[in-house]
This record gives C-alpha cells, sequence and structure tokens, in this order.
C-alpha cells in the first residue's frame, strides 16, 4: 500500500506539473484544477474501472464532471492511462480543432460522458446514469460525479440529492471539493452553505468527510466505498485548498483562472518542486 501512496503522490506531482505546463500557454481554471488534483488522481489513476481502449464498454463505471471547469484536470488524469497523450491536451487546448478546452465537450472527445459547464448540471444527470444502470440490471458499476462547493447553492444539485436517495442509487458517488471559493469570490460572502455533512445526512445520503488534499486519506476513502448494489447513495466531502501546491496562488480568488506568466509559471514550478519534494 505504501508503494501505491508513494505512486500516486507523484502521479499527483505530475499531473499540477502539466496543468502548470499548460497554464503558462493558455488560461485555464488553475485553483480549482489544483485543489481537486489529488481527488481526480486517486479516482483516475488507482479507482475507477475503466477501459481506454473502450471507452463505451458497458461494464465500466461512469464520470460526469458536474465541476465542469476542471476540464483540464480531468483530460490530464485520462491521459495519465492511456486514453490520450498529456503533450495532445497541451497541443489541442484551447484550439478551434481541439478535443479540449475550458469545459469538456463530449462532441469532440468520446473520452467525456457528458458535456459539462453550465453549474448544478452535473449531479442530476449522473443521478439519471445511476437510475439507467439500476433499470439495466447493472449492480457493479459505480458513477462517479466531482462538483464545487459554489454549485452547492444551485436548486437542481438538491433536487437530485432527494431523487437519488429516494431510488435508493448506492451506485452513485459524488465528490464535492469543497475549498471555499467560486469564480466571484469566497462562498460564505456570496451564498453560505454551512455544513455539507450536515446536509446531506438529512437528505439521506451516506457522507464522508475527507482531507481532498491528502492522498493516503483519499486511498481509505476509495477502499471502503460501499459496494455499487448498495441502496445509499454516498458523499464523499472533500476538504481543499484552491490552488493548493503554490502558495502564491493559494486561496485566490483572482486565481480561479487565469494563464501565468513566465515569472510567475517559473516561480510557481520551483515551489511545486519543493512543496512535492521533487528535483527542479
Amino acid at each position: 500500500m505504501s508503494k501505491d501512496i508513494d505512486c500516486l503522490k507523484k502521479a499527483a506531482y505530475e499531473i499540477r506539473k502539466n496543468l502548470l505546463d499548460l497554464c503558462s500557454i493558455q488560461s485555464i481554471h488553475i485553483g480549482g484544477d489544483f485543489s481537486v488534483a489529488d481527488v481526480m488522481t486517486v479516482l483516475w489513476q488507482y479507482k475507477i474501472k475503466y477501459d481506454p481502449k473502450n471507452p463505451k464498454w458497458e461494464e465500466r463505471d461512469r464520470f460526469v464532471l458536474s465541476k465542469g471547469h476542471a476540464a483540464a484536470v480531468t483530460a490530464f488524469n485520462q491521459a495519465a492511462i492511456g486514453c490520450f497523450d498529456a503533450e495532445d491536451v497541451i497541443k489541442e487546448y484551447a484550439s478551434d480543432w481541439g478535443r479540449f478546452s475550458m469545459h469538456s465537450c463530449n462532441l469532440v472527445n468520446p473520452y467525456v460522458e457528458v458535456s459539462t459547464g453550465s453549474l448544478g448540471h452535473g449531479l442530476p444527470v449522473a443521478c439519471g446514469m445511476a437510475a439507467a444502470l439500476r433499470l439495466k440490471g447493472n449492480n457493479t458499476s459505480f458513477v462517479y460525479t466531482v462538483m464545487g462547493d459554489g454549485e452547492q447553492s444551485e436548486g437542481s444539485i438538491w433536487e437530485a440529492v432527494m431523487n437519488a436517495a429516494h431510488y435508493k442509487l448506492g451506485n452513485l458517488v459524488a465528490f464535492i471539493d469543497n475549498n471555499g471559493l467560486q469564480a466571484d469570490g469566497f462562498v460564505d460572502d456570496i451564498t453560505g452553505i454551512g455544513s455539507l455533512e450536515k446536509k446531506y445526512e438529512a437528505f439521506g445520503w451516506n457522507v464522508i468527510s475527507v482531507n481532498g488534499n491528502d492522498i493516503s486519506e483519499l486511498v481509505k476513502v476509495m477502499d471502503n466505498l460501499p459496494d455499487a448494489s448498495s441502496l445509499v447513495p454516498t458523499a464523499v466531502i472533500c476538504h481543499t485548498i484552491k490552488g493548493y501546491g503554490v502558495s502564491s496562488i493559494e486561496n485566490v480568488p483572482r486565481w480561479h483562472a487565469g494563464k501565468m506568466t513566465k515569472e510567475q509559471y517559473e516561480s510557481s514550478l520551483k515551489e511545486l518542486n519543493k512543496a512535492f519534494d521533487m528535483n527542479s
């Protein structure tokens, strides 16, 4: 297990390194990508049941990016398991002909289950997918979704939360990137959401609280998720730091999205190497 942890920590570093490289070329949602990078790394490179050679494999786990602007961190993790090359993401990102952009699009990328970007829509879609798997008699595949904490103020989220509990969709697992910030500033200053743990528990969900920037904790959570055949949906509240790994962008609203100058990139890379104990 310790070898797995060490490998995943290095993988999470590589994801952030790729994100920094891209951010020196294009504007990306760097803050939220960094906060959820560890969750995505453990989900995609450790947990998910997925065949890169057959993205429509019926027995696969499904993934819906409700937090649609975390497209870059998703793409780099898919690249890490062989869906395409990381260099493809960097070369094609935000181009007129590319498969990768600020939000994921399944019209051009077969590894995207659902095009997302309008916040609050991903969980309802994931809920429908989970219900469809039940109707097909598939009790082994999960539907995973990643949400932001800012989108928890959307009414469509809570309609889906009620629906999932009512229809006993234990094959649905929602990871919430609870970093305390959204596009316009701090969540508590815009629409305070209080304790997400208490809210999801009140709606009948199985709730797990975790340090979303701790690989070891995330692996334990993934290892102990209920079976897909269970009758209670699971919410994993991931307490994270927006921009985690580079102090100059941590908890800074301005870095919800942006492009780095050469100086910012070099400084950020140096700090990232130090934070993850990597050679510069």
